[in-house]
């Protein structure tokens, strides 16, 4: 069963489609950290401060809008330029045909104005449709030979552009007509068609069901944050998008899970909180899990914790993969709970996901110390999870290690196969 599900999720990784949306979502990411070291400006924790910056918080509020309010053209760009080079077709032509196309749906067509909010984060599902639907055009002309071709002693630069017009003049028409001549709003549509999960992610069942999934999926080999990014990434980031506006307007973010909650207060040093577990076999009696633990430890620092999760492994070890699962779903309630209950900051600044806990506990929360001590106390609290766990591994490594021959002939093949490195 793990393999047929590891060979079903691992083509599902690899699909071209999903891998252009993700480098989509990765490549928006510096663009609201660059925004929000403008909004921690404008916040700092200081006695005295935010009254000193009120006359400048227009100014520290433009690159916020700058960066924030062009993510839709940013995510459409970099997805197409992804698909179309995956598809052979000219990448360059692929980003400007499909920002073209965003950029006339996204018109008024009174005032020949954007819309609000159609080229930020609640753009984002929109540019995912009108990337995909422009490369494709872009390759069934170039299939059917449908394009213009001019002589090979022109440079190629203004052969290709020559090659895209003619998609370009379809896709132009086509939507054109079903936005301006049908009237049908495609932005409002596709965000209707996302709504119901818009609301669920918002939810403690909700984002405690995601938190499942993703867990899940790396207990058995499977980057869950990759395979379930491509639904989520665009929403979490339209949380955080209404968040900073909040804030930098002086109200309460309205959004809990926004993104950052994740991946800084349920991620403690790795998918889990492995960071914990790692910290408890540093000083472990088994010499194995002792040398892994302290390799794995300054990585874990920087939320990487692949050193420590396949070295000892949890992935399909059951003794890890239990309480691998508890912490996530542990600290995604809890943490869920205090954002809720007002006793910590909601999450409304982005930070690089390699930030260390505690600091970026603070920094994506705009400097709540309360976040911070809350970050520390997920350490501690995780390590009491994995406690237990731990114990019975080490007690059990020890009990293998006294009398191998204790083992059955299968459970000594499982025991050489998960020993085996990578790849062999």
């Amino acid at each position: 069963m793990i393999e047929r599900l590891a060979a079903a999720l691992g083509g599902l990784d690899r699909n071209r489609y999903l891998a252009a949306i993700r480098a989509g979502m990765v490549a928006v990411v510096p663009l609201t950290i660059a925004g929000g070291l403008f909004m921690i400006a404008a916040n700092l924790p200081f006695p005295g401060w935010n009254a000193a910056v009120a006359p400048y918080l227009p100014l520290l509020q433009i690159p916020v809008t700058a960066t924030f309010g062009v993510l839709a053209i940013v995510a459409c760009a970099a997805i197409a330029h992804e698909l179309g080079r995956s598809f052979g077709q000219d990448a360059f032509a692929s980003a400007t045909m499909a920002v073209v196309v965003l950029l006339m749906i996204s018109l008024d067509p009174v005032s020949q104005t954007f819309l609000p909010d159609t080229l930020g984060s609640r753009g984002l599902f929109t540019a995912i449709v009108v990337a995909v639907v422009a490369v494709r055009a872009q390759k069934l002309f170039a299939d059917h030979d449908l394009v213009i071709r001019m002589p090979a002693g022109v440079p190629a630069i203004v052969r290709e552009s020559f090659m895209s017009l003619v998609p370009l003049c379809a896709l132009i028409i086509v939507f054109w007509l079903v936005r301006f001549g049908v009237g049908l709003d495609i932005n409002a549509g596709v965000q209707a068609m996302f709504s119901p999960l818009m609301v669920a992610l918002n939810t403690l069942p909700g984002i405690l069901a995601y938190a499942l999934i993703v867990t899940l999926l790396w207990s058995v080999g499977i980057n869950g944050d990759n395979a379930v990014d491509v639904v989520v990434a665009p929403i979490f980031l339209q949380y955080l998008s209404a968040n900073t506006e909040a804030v930098s307007h002086g109200g309460t973010p309205p959004f809990v899970t926004a993104y950052g909650f994740f991946t800084t207060f349920v991620n403690v040093g790795g998918t889990g909180a492995t960071l914990a577990l790692a910290l408890l076999l540093c000083r472990s009696r088994d010499p194995g899990y002792r040398q892994v633990a302290r390799l794995s430890l300054p990585t874990q620092i920087f939320q990487i914790n692949e050193p420590i999760f396949f070295g000892l492994p949890i992935v399909l070890n059951p003794i890890f993969m239990v309480p691998y699962v508890l912490n996530a779903l542990f600290l995604t309630a809890a943490t869920y709970a205090l954002m809720t209950w007002g006793l910590i900051r909601r999450p409304f600044i982005n930070v690089p996901w390699t930030t260390p806990p505690i600091l970026g506990h603070y920094l994506v929360t705009g400097g709540d110390w309360r976040a911070a001590v809350w970050g520390a106390v997920s350490i501690v609290m995780a390590m009491m999870v994995y406690y237990p766990f731990a114990r019975a591994a080490t007690a059990r490594r020890g009990v293998q290690a006294a009398a191998p021959g204790s083992l059955s002939e299968e459970g000594q093949e499982i025991r050489s196969s998960l020993a085996k490195p990578e790849g062999s």
